[in-house]
């Protein structure tokens, strides 16, 4: 019998480095059994010293690439959005994903806003077309604490400071709020979780390397393969988050900044 392979998206930037982005998101879904499409917001040159240009996929491309991939060609059953960078382009993403309706499946959404390296990757005056064009539609949102602040305002210095922000995310129409404690202080590295269903936490010893680019991209985009394969969403974030600390752990750094992790790691998991 022929073995079924499920499909999932990623819509998001390319990184010319590899460590992130389009290419980190190909490298995860593939490494977890899943056949990854793409649809390119934003073509970023770059490398582990940082992004030197940026520039945006016209919005008519973007819509094109939907439409392409929502054709019937593939069974897509879940995706992740990431860099988008205009309220332009979220405004198109948003609109092509309500007209197509349910066709990708299930969303996750990472607020991608700056770089490692410190380098703007969403316009300022974007964010409120994020908060109100994306967050109806998403099924899940993996905001670190720096894009915590800016989607809700609130600093997050405590577990009811985080349980407060979840409130208002999920108020806005997201169904799961996963706080990731990456860039907290403390040596246990907290990721929070929120669902429908339940509360928790995944404590994690924090790695002292700085070979951590790409992150946040392939966290989501491995929770976006488990929904693609079926796996409740408790279990996709669960397995998200033990393939990046793996994947953190066993970097190869490559580079002379912040390299990319390790996306072999998530075939053993």
């Amino acid at each position: 019998m022929e073995k079924k392979i499920y499909s999932a998206l990623t819509i998001a930037g390319s990184d010319s480095g590899g460590g992130a982005g389009i290419q980190a998101d190909i490298k995860t879904m593939h490494s977890r059994g899943v056949f990854a499409t793409s649809v390119i917001t934003a073509i970023t040159a770059q490398n582990t010293l940082g992004v030197q240009a940026v520039h945006c996929v016209p919005c008519d491309i973007i819509a094109a690439q939907i439409d392409s991939l929502a054709d019937d060609d593939f069974n897509i059953r879940a995706f992740k959005i990431g860099m988008l960078g205009t309220a332009e382009i979220i405004e198109t993403v948003a609109a092509k994903l309500r007209q197509i309706g349910g066709k990708f499946g299930s969303c996750v959404l990472d607020p991608v806003m700056i770089a490692k390296g410190g380098a703007p990757l969403l316009e300022k005056d974007a964010v409120s077309a994020l908060k109100r064009e994306l967050l109806p539609l998403a099924k899940v949102i993996t905001p670190n604490l720096p894009e915590l602040k800016e989607l809700t305002g609130i600093t997050v210095e405590s577990d009811k400071d985080a349980e407060t922000a979840a409130k208002i995310l999920q108020d806005a129409g997201v169904e799961a709020v996963v706080i990731k404690g990456g860039h907290g202080e403390t040596q246990i590295c907290r990721d929070r979780v929120f669902t429908s269903d339940a509360n928790f936490v995944l404590e994690n010893s924090r790695i002292d390397t700085r070979h951590t680019h790409g992150t946040g991209c392939t966290f989501s985009a491995c929770i976006a393969a488990e929904l693609a394969k079926g796996a409740d969403l408790t279990m996709a974030i669960k397995t998200a988050n033990q393939g990046i600390y793996a994947a953190i752990a066993n970097s190869p750094a490559i580079g002379k900044g912040q390299g990319g992790v390790n996306h072999w790691e998530f075939q053993k998991i």
